[in-house]
């Protein structure tokens, strides 16, 4: 698995992929942007922001290049971000009870970016000085949106905020341990580190 996974053209058509998300990504965001203040601009895109990490990753591999910070960003990011939305999605579900085919799409999608992130991990170059920066960026975007409530706009999840917010910190401490997990265990499976 493991051989076609890290295939040349496996990263290539993942890049592709990923680019393309993003960009999708920061368009879904875009009237939520439009009503953010300018010095919170950075914090508001989640989802797109951990895959733009995870394309970053992906084209420096391509030209045989490594960044620990960016692939410690990716892994606990892309986790964070992907369970989040899903949970998201399905609290949607559960409270509005019905949801469009566009919140399957992003169960679906956001699934896969929590799964890559770890698929991925044996690529990693990552120490515990990128894993800790990577945990003060995730940790500090949960403060700038559950304190300064510029978390994500899920009309029919509004009343539920403060929970969503409490939830949300400990995603982020799994998020940061499923990261250190994947990415400083050594394994005979994985290719070379």
């Amino acid at each position: 698995m493991y051989r076609l996974l890290f295939h040349r053209y496996s990263i290539i058509a993942l890049f592709i992929i990923n680019l393309f998300g993003t960009i999708y990504g920061f368009m879904w965001y875009g009237w939520q942007l439009k009503i953010t203040p300018a010095i919170f601009l950075p914090f508001v895109p989640d989802s797109p922001t951990a895959s733009l990490f995870f394309t970053i990753f992906l084209g420096l591999l391509l030209i045989g290049k490594q960044n620990g910070y960016i692939e410690a960003l990716a892994v606990t990011s892309l986790f964070k971000y992907g369970i989040w939305a899903v949970v998201m999605n399905i609290l949607t579900l559960a409270v509005a009870g019905t949801l469009s085919w566009q919140g399957y799409m992003l169960i679906a999608s956001h699934l896969a970016m929590a799964v890559q992130g770890i698929l991925y991990a044996p690529l990693y170059r990552v120490k515990l000085r990128h894993l800790a920066l990577a945990a003060v960026v995730i940790l500090h975007n949960d403060i700038i949106d559950y304190v300064f409530d510029m978390m994500p706009i899920y009309g029919n999840l509004t009343d539920y905020s403060d929970v969503i917010g409490y939830f949300t910190f400990w995603l982020s401490i799994v998020s940061i341990l499923v990261g250190y997990l994947v990415t400083q265990r050594k394994s005979s499976t994985y290719p070379n580190k």
